[in-house]
């Protein structure tokens, strides 16, 4: 088996050297991981304006649930395929540059709304903000991972997870507003200048680091820089985070897609305060997740191991995430309600957060980025699924409170059983033993490629 040293410069270093390893390099990092927040604080105030605007939209478009729920479930229509293509790309141009592209991609998207459109228009720019979303979250771990060693990662992806959460518990509010004081177009054209601006932020800020050679696994892990395609893609913890997250994203997408015309056409919230309701499972969600990435951090460093600190941790929480859900669906509205409801979102955020870096614990350094397109590709089904289902429920329902109920009901079923497929299945100590035994069988070609590209090294 041999050990590739990852070569990876940074142009805006003297030189287009890499930063050395160290404390300059790590607050460098951490200036990294803050500008990669902002970037997914947009990414998903872009996923949630037709949620905020939702019963505003189906008022202008003259649409029922059921068609409404095809203009949420456009967005992940392509969102996978936009994952494995962001994945392949990710090995023939540099992250940070890819990144750069898709945010000015996502943010033009948005513009065509800012006029008056009908049904068809607004799905077709959903779908294509999808597909440029798609490759987000793997490409944000990617970048994020090569600034930091592998005992050190779980802190930072939380943090980037929980941007995700502030984009909600900042957006919610704000585009409630432009939505009911001005209209829904000006909303999507306030959200394309921010991301505009974000782009360019992530401009002067962002590279990737160098933690990413042959030093890049964690202490005592076995993992080779790579191995045939086919197993590092079947891996059982692979396999097992991709079960669990294809759950905990379909709990996400519904959050996303349907909570406030839930909070206002199932529950009678008035407007304005479904918009503010909404912003309560994120602030917890934003909060949980970092407490929780402390906590993954802290057993890390005493020793325990990934299957523990990231795999059984995350699991556990998203198993308390579909217990909750059970719970709260079918309960009317008052505060027992909204406290287990966003319970249940701070758990299904944190464990989703708690097990991504275990990706990086089975994925071979030279085709990580692939596995984790593939990651991203089974959880963008979940996120497509989720909401085009909710809406057939709901429109064929009795009442609309009934048919939420069903909906969500349904989703706390699968999460439970997603996060107890992880449970039993992800092993990262396990698994990198046997990618290390397919690697020592198969002698490396004489110039081994990065990431697949033929002469990259």
């Amino acid at each position: 088996m041999t050990i590739h040293a990852d070569r990876t410069t940074d142009p805006a270093s003297p030189g287009g050297a890499v930063p050395p390893a160290g404390r300059p390099a790590e607050r460098r990092g951490w200036l990294v991981v803050w500008a990669l927040v902002l970037v997914l604080v947009m990414n998903y105030a872009d996923k949630i304006i037709t949620n905020i605007a939702g019963p505003a939209i189906m008022k202008d478009l003259g649409i029922g649930e059921a068609r409404f729920g095809v203009v949420q479930a456009s967005f992940f229509a392509l969102f996978a395929v936009g994952g494995i293509v962001g994945g392949w790309l990710m090995t023939r141009v540099r992250p940070w540059i890819l990144l750069l592209v898709i945010m000015v991609i996502w943010s033009l998207s948005l513009l065509p709304m800012g006029w008056q459109v009908g049904f068809g228009t607004l799905v077709a720019m959903r779908v294509v903000l999808g597909f440029a979303e798609g490759p987000t979250t793997a490409l944000a771990m990617y970048i994020a991972h090569t600034w930091f060693p592998p005992e050190k990662r779980a802190l930072p992806s939380s943090v980037i997870i929980a941007g995700a959460n502030v984009g909600a518990v900042v957006g919610a509010p704000t585009l409630t507003w432009i939505v009911t004081d001005h209209s829904w177009n000006a909303a999507f054209v306030a959200l394309a200048v921010a991301g505009l601006v974000v782009a360019g932020i992530w401009l002067a800020v962002g590279r990737e680091g160098n933690q990413g050679g042959a030093g890049a696994h964690a202490a005592g892990s076995v993992l080779p820089d790579r191995v045939p395609l086919r197993a590092a893609l079947t891996t059982a913890s692979l396999i097992g985070i991709s079960v669990m997250f294809f759950a905990a994203y379909a709990s996400t997408s519904l959050k996303v897609t349907w909570l406030k015309p839930y909070l206002e056409q199932g529950l009678g919230y008035e407007a304005r305060t479904a918009g503010n309701l909404t912003a309560l499972p994120y602030l917890g969600g934003m909060v949980a997740v970092i407490a929780i990435g402390f906590v993954s951090a802290a057993l890390t460093r005493r020793g325990v191991s990934s299957r523990m600190s990231r795999g059984v941790l995350g699991s556990s929480l998203v198993i308390a995430a579909g217990v909750l859900h059970l719970a709260w669906a079918p309960l009317d509205a008052g505060p027992l309600h909204m406290v287990l409801l966003v319970l249940s979102a701070c758990m299904g955020s944190a464990g989703y957060g708690a097990t991504f870096a275990a990706i990086s614990d089975v994925a071979p350094l030279k085709q990580r980025g692939v596995v984790l397109a593939a990651v991203t590709a089974v959880y963008g089904v979940g996120g497509f699924l989720a909401p085009l289902v909710l809406g057939g429920i709901v429109e064929n329902a009795a009442t609309k409170a009934a048919g939420y109920a069903t909906g969500f009901t349904l989703v706390g079923v699968v999460l439970i059983v997603g996060g107890l497929v992880g449970m039993l299945m992800i092993n990262p100590e396990r698994d990198a033993a046997k990618l290390a035994a397919i690697a020592a069988e198969a002698p490396a070609p004489p110039s081994a490629p990065a990431d697949g590209v033929p002469g990259k090294e």
